[in-house]
């Protein structure tokens, strides 16, 4: 493992000079801290403060307050993780790195995002099992507060009139050690999606923020602004960070390969029935904004209903095989419901957790449905074990708050904080208006 002090003098040769510590709060939002790169070896073995009433932040900067983060005392310590800093040769002299989070003894805070991911981690490397996971990114390209491009999704147009942003962006994220597989325009006006290769999970989330970093400086450098918000403008599709996630045993991928649905092994068919039983909860997580729930609905390809299927893009959980040459390394479920309001940590764990649940007590998937279910009368969803998610956030706060698989994996202390974050932004924006959703969301993400 690389030292703070072997860190420091890879970013000096590199030509950095400062270190962005970034993070991400309970409401999903992008938080940094810059300190100079001579500070790093101090700032790694005794951090820098933070009030740890952050831990219960809203998307417009108000705090539920919950115990033991319903004062205005305490403190904790940001502490940036050296051996994963990441020197940025698009922005000169800055550096990267990911921040965990301790008490003011140097004792891991219990709701850390990346702590919090790495327990999830832990509990499913006791089963003798690890997961591979990535973040499918889109976001919306802004001029002068307009869409950057015309549209439609994957026109040369819409590549051709922003095609500097497109060409440096995916050289600054291959700079920065973010392996892209491809960008391209979306189907929205200004819309792009990035695909980055499946890494550890930890390692997955890292990526999406420093993607989200690099996204905001690259489009800077062109005269643009960058939005993830799950919906920016009024009436849009709207933006997903779709998560894929794929179970091992060492190195077998057990989402296929078996004679399980789809090709599964068993306890990959268990993992996948554990996701897809917690999905309501989970949605207090993976949507976790109340301005999710306008891009969340039936025939937008976004998944509405608790639904899985093989290359349905229509359900929740599209399963995808990958094709006959690359199965083996690429089969994976994605997770279409999740958006960039989430925060990545904590989607990732939840997801975690919810099939591992599910292995645990051989959770068993129901027949694939290739359908859209939003076709499917009342009587076939019945019988499918189908339902309709959460259709705001203030029934999502509900499923989340009463899941006792998400309780036992986040702790009691995450698990409360979180249901106090979601359910104060309900009370708070619930009765709000499609447009002053999309402009309070905006550019918080």
């Amino acid at each position: 493992m690389e030292t703070p002090a072997e860190a420091a003098t890879r970013l000096r040769d590199a030509g950095c000079s400062v270190v962005a510590m970034h993070f991400a709060d309970s409401a999903g939002m992008s938080r940094v801290k810059v300190i100079p790169l001579r500070r790093l070896e101090s700032v790694a073995r005794n951090g820098t403060g933070w009030s740890d009433i952050w831990a219960v932040v809203t998307v417009d900067e108000h705090f539920a307050l919950v115990p033991p983060f319903d004062t205005p005392s305490g403190d904790c310590r940001l502490v940036p993780d050296a051996a994963c800093a990441r020197s940025l040769p698009f922005l000169t002299g800055y550096a990267w790195a990911p921040v965990d989070q301790f008490t003011q003894e140097l004792e891991p805070l219990p709701v850390c995002p990346r702590g919090v991911l790495r327990t999830a981690e832990a509990r499913l490397a006791t089963l003798g099992l690890t997961a591979q996971a990535t973040f499918e990114v889109e976001m919306t390209l802004l001029r002068d507060g307009q869409p950057a491009t015309p549209g439609p999704g994957y026109s040369v147009r819409s590549l051709i009139a922003v095609r500097d942003f497109a060409r440096d962006l995916a050289g600054a994220l291959d700079d920065a050690c973010v392996p892209v597989e491809q960008v391209h325009p979306e189907y929205s006006p200004g819309q792009f999606e990035v695909s980055v290769e499946p890494s550890a999970p930890i390692e997955a989330a890292d990526r999406l923020l420093l993607l989200r970093f690099t996204a905001r400086a690259v489009a800077a450098a062109h005269g643009l602004d960058v939005s993830f918000a799950p919906v920016v403008f009024s009436g849009g599709l709207g933006n997903g960070s779709h998560l894929h996630l794929s179970l091992w045993r060492g190195d077998v991928n057990l989402l296929t390969g078996g004679d399980g649905p789809a090709g599964m092994q068993p306890d990959g068919a268990a993992f996948v029935a554990g996701i897809r039983d917690e999905l309501p909860a989970l949605m207090g997580v993976v949507a976790p904004s109340v301005a999710s729930y306008l891009r969340l609905q039936p025939g937008h390809w976004a998944g509405a209903y608790t639904a899985w299927g093989v290359e349905n893009r229509e359900a929740s959980l599209r399963f995808i095989p990958g094709t006959v040459t690359s199965r083996a390394r690429s089969a994976n479920v994605e997770l279409k419901v999740t958006d960039g309001a989430a925060n990545p940590y904590y989607a990732l764990a939840c997801s975690l957790h919810a099939g591992r649940a599910g292995v645990e007590r051989g959770a068993t998937l129901p027949e694939p449905t290739q359908e859209d279910p939003g076709t499917l009368d009342a009587a076939a969803l019945m019988a499918r074990g189908i339902r309709r998610l959460p259709e705001n956030l203030g029934e999502a706060a509900e499923a989340f708050a009463a899941s006792a698989a998400l309780r036992d994996g986040l702790g009691v202390i995450q698990h409360d904080a979180l249901t106090a974050v979601r359910r104060k932004e309900w009370s708070d924006h619930g009765a709000k208006s499609e447009d002053e959703l999309v402009a309070l969301h905006r550019f918080a993400y």
